[in-house]
């Protein structure tokens, strides 16, 4: 029966979680497919003070006790990318890039991707002074000029997030005025270090490697204005224009509207049978967190009812007793073989912060990890190479609590007066075999934050059975000719960082000769002056070829075909 399940949730956005908390209180077995990371967009937001109920919060937090309720009613979590769903039959089968599921009810909450403008030098410079992401690239910009492109929303909050960092925000909004709620825009029109120019909109964005100058039109006059960074200095450009649905690879299976948002009827029902949506990607006037959650609800309880009447049918008689012998055999396996799976799949593990007087990992955590760590069919060692910083003084204190927490995982550490090559760099955590040889996996940080989780899977990976892969993608990862040597550049408050770090550590345990290092920005200024980083995270290999944005171990392997 893997791979079977009542009900499948593709997103694990607000809407999505909504909808997975609904189905499995219902009592149907539930999966929610997520391909980048649980909670969604909304977990870039750093401050939410209209949610009902709850006084003031962030998209984190919020979204991950939404996904703690549905695991407690027993909904399973996986990291997979959809690529289409097979409709024959009263079964449909999701397909996905690490294998095949199958349904007879399907929930999309594939939410959307941030607009790109696509003015003179947007590209070029993505990762060079162009962002999308406050929360993950704001303290690139501090004490420089930041222009914010944009009048929603988004903009107006954004703004002012990026005040803690920036010398001056400029906000450039297309229109007369913002477009969102007169009590947000008013925050950032009041302001102090925050300028607005309306029916204003930018032209072109240029400089040599890193921003220097751009220019925009006013609208209202028809004349330009150019901006240029002090000399010897650069400046941001953050664009909030909208979101575009994430339905490329829906066209054709359900109808979708002239922008390709998904159409549905009052019960968040698709044109097709079975098939209901919910969030952002639906056809609505008002795209926010309450009403995602509303959606997901609608549409689990308007799809129970579907799943219900499907499974009357005599020809599923035999699938229906399969599922409630299934749906038995996880009530009784619930507790920490359920966390086991959200660790292993899906992201969900956060370690603090912490610091030489903190705590990393909580005791909930450790049980959790040795679940996980049970499952290594090899002993993993994790070696810190420390000196007298007080990031080596962070990953001895980590160090400590994570060896106590399996028998399948040693930690250790050296000084550097104990280095075994000249060249070595440090402090630093490796992750070795049992017999001490390199796995090619690095961490130059303190795996604290969103870093986490693609640490433990790192240590899942090198000591097998690790994260599923396709043939194609073994194959692909066996014909690399190495050595090949990967570097991220991360922060640990970026919510796409994690899904780059674990693609290169997946590729490096299973090939020799490719090494995997994950470098937390904060510490390493001479590498963000070198590469001209001011975005994360950023793909440097093998020295020379230094790409942008958050990577599959598709995505990777294309590069490094390039390469």
């Amino acid at each position: 029966m893997r791979g079977q399940y009542d009900v499948i949730v593709v997103g694990a956005g607000p809407a999505g979680l909504s909808a997975a908390l609904y189905a499995a209180r219902a009592k149907y077995r539930v999966l929610v497919l997520e391909k980048e990371k649980m909670g969604g967009q909304i977990t870039i937001t750093s401050e939410i003070v209209n949610y009902p109920g709850v006084e003031k919060t962030d998209g984190t937090e919020l979204t991950e006790q939404m996904r703690r309720q549905a695991e407690a009613f027993g909904a399973e979590f996986a990291m997979a990318e959809v690529t289409g769903i097979d409709l024959d039959g009263d079964i449909r089968t999701v397909k996905t890039d690490k294998g095949e599921y199958r349904a007879p009810g399907i929930v999309l909450a594939v939410g959307a991707n941030p607009r790109k403008l696509g003015f003179v030098g947007e590209q070029e410079y993505q990762g060079r002074g162009v962002a999308y992401c406050a929360t993950c690239d704001g303290e690139f910009f501090t004490g420089m000029d930041v222009f914010v492109i944009g009048g929603g929303f988004a903009a107006a909050e954004e703004a002012v997030f990026l005040t803690k960092y920036a010398k001056k925000v400029t906000i450039i909004v297309r229109e007369e005025d913002f477009t969102c709620a007169k009590a947000v825009a008013d925050k950032a029109k009041n302001h102090e270090k925050i300028e607005v120019h309306y029916e204003t909109e930018i032209v072109e964005a240029a400089g040599d490697g890193l921003l220097r100058r751009a220019r925009f039109k006013d609208n209202a006059s028809g004349g330009e204005w150019t901006y240029e960074a002090p000399e010897g200095t650069s400046f941001g450009i953050f664009v909030f224009a909208g979101y575009v649905p994430d339905t490329k690879w829906l066209e054709g299976f359900v109808e979708l509207d002239g922008q390709g948002y998904i159409i549905t009827d009052r019960n968040q029902k698709t044109s097709v049978d079975g098939i209901y949506a919910a969030g952002d990607v639906c056809v609505k006037n008002l795209r926010q967190v309450v009403t995602a959650v509303s959606d997901g609800a609608v549409a689990a309880t308007s799809l129970e009812r579907y799943v219900s009447e499907t499974y009357e049918k005599p020809e599923l008689a035999q699938w229906k007793a399969q599922m409630e012998e299934e749906r038995t055999k996880a009530v009784e396996n619930s507790g920490a073989s359920k966390h086991t799976g959200a660790a292993e799949n899906s992201g969900t593990l956060e370690a603090s912060d912490g610091g030489t007087e903190g705590v990393f990992i909580t005791g909930e955590m450790k049980s959790q990890l040795a679940d996980l760590f049970s499952r290594l069919q090899n002993r993993i060692v994790v070696e810190g190479v420390l000196d007298g910083s007080p990031m080596a003084a962070e990953m001895e204190h980590f160090l400590d609590e994570l060896g106590d927490s399996s028998d399948m995982v040693e930690c250790r550490y050296r000084r550097e007066s104990d280095k075994i090559k000249e060249d070595e760099e440090y402090p630093v955590l490796r992750i070795l075999t049992e017999n001490g040889n390199e796995t090619g996996i690095r961490f130059y940080a303190v795996p604290g934050g969103h870093e986490f989780n693609s640490f433990v899977l790192a240590i899942y990976n090198a000591g097998g059975p690790g994260q599923p892969i396709t043939d194609e993608e073994r194959e692909w990862i066996g014909k690399l000719k190495g050595p090949v040597n990967i570097k991220i550049a991360v922060s640990l408050s970026c919510t796409m960082c994690p899904a780059t770090v674990m693609a290169a550590g997946r590729i490096a345990a299973e090939r020799d000769g490719v090494e995997a290092w994950a470098f937390d920005l904060a510490h390493y200024p001479e590498m963000k002056e070198k590469y001209q980083i001011m975005s994360v995270p950023c793909t440097i290999i093998n020295d020379r070829t230094v790409v942008f944005g958050r990577k599959t171990v598709d995505d990777l392997l294309a590069v490094l075909e390039e390469s």
